[in-house]
């Protein structure tokens, strides 16, 4: 499978997740991304920007001081599988809405 490698070495915290998100938003559900990055506050960095926006960090390592990420691209927000955020917001609206109609 063919990947995306974008190259951030030399950059500190905050740029490479953000070069990265940016990278990946351009990339379709699935697609794998290669950042390759110096800072060594990247680990933690892409750890928890995966953990937080659901993208797939499928590994990663050191060499001579440069850090390889591989990230695979979550799916859309609009896929079936991550339907029940919004369906469970839904189901919190619907709930106030009813206690609202039993006040008045």
């Amino acid at each position: 499978m063919s990947e995306t490698v974008l190259d951030v070495k030399g950059m500190n915290c905050p740029l490479p997740v953000l070069r990265a998100n940016r990278a990946l938003r351009g990339m379709a559900a699935g697609e794998r991304l290669r950042v390759l990055a110096t800072d060594r506050a990247a680990v933690a960095d892409f750890q928890a920007f995966c953990r937080e926006t659901g993208h797939a960090l499928l590994a990663w390592s050191e060499d001579a001081g440069v850090f390889s990420f591989l990230i695979r691209r979550r799916a859309e927000a609009s896929d079936p599988a991550e339907a029940p955020a919004p369906a469970a917001s839904h189901r919190a609206g619907a709930s106030r809405a009813g206690k609202a109609g039993k006040e008045t």
